[in-house]
């Protein structure tokens, strides 16, 4: 995969769509990046290709709202619930991202003995282009009336 052999690409995205979580709280095409890997109230793995349309033309820098979607649907996939909304996000850009890139991104649900008694959950995502960090997020994501671990939540945004 990390080296564009779209028929490899393909096969992996078929195997994967068949044995990962489906997303409950947004449909697929809302997605910004690719999910390759997803396991609900715990992580999850998107593929973000940097085109011409996501640049600055003067100098090929990512535009920052491109690699935010990335992070923040993958934080609201992830969720799992039929409604994920993010309440709030404390975000980082560590390095510029330029054309043609490839931003990888990993979310990780953390959620404390505390939270689980609320209607939130944090999801922490780093972005990275090969093995260095582009952005840092964490999300703090309201649920609807479901159950975090066996506790239930009560509407409340």
């Amino acid at each position: 995969m990390e080296l564009s052999i779209p028929e490899l690409r393909e096969r992996i995205k078929h195997v994967a769509e068949k044995t990962f979580d489906e997303v409950k709280s947004l449909p697929l095409e809302e997605v910004i990046g690719e999910i390759i890997d997803i396991q609900l109230d715990e992580n999850a793995i998107s593929i973000f290709e940097v085109k011409q349309e996501h640049v600055f033309k003067r100098n090929g820098i990512a535009r920052g709202h491109h690699l935010f979607a990335q992070a923040n649907s993958l934080a609201v996939a992830v969720i799992n619930d039929e409604l994920a909304l993010t309440a709030k996000s404390t975000i980082r850009f560590t390095r510029p991202v330029r054309l043609g890139e490839r931003v990888i991104a990993k979310a990780k649900v953390i959620n404390s003995q505390e939270v689980k008694e609320r209607d939130r959950s944090f999801v922490e995502v780093k972005s990275y282009v090969g093995q260095e960090i582009v952005f840092i997020g964490e999300f703090e994501m309201y649920r609807s009336n479901s159950e975090v671990k066996g506790v239930k939540h009560e509407n409340s945004y």
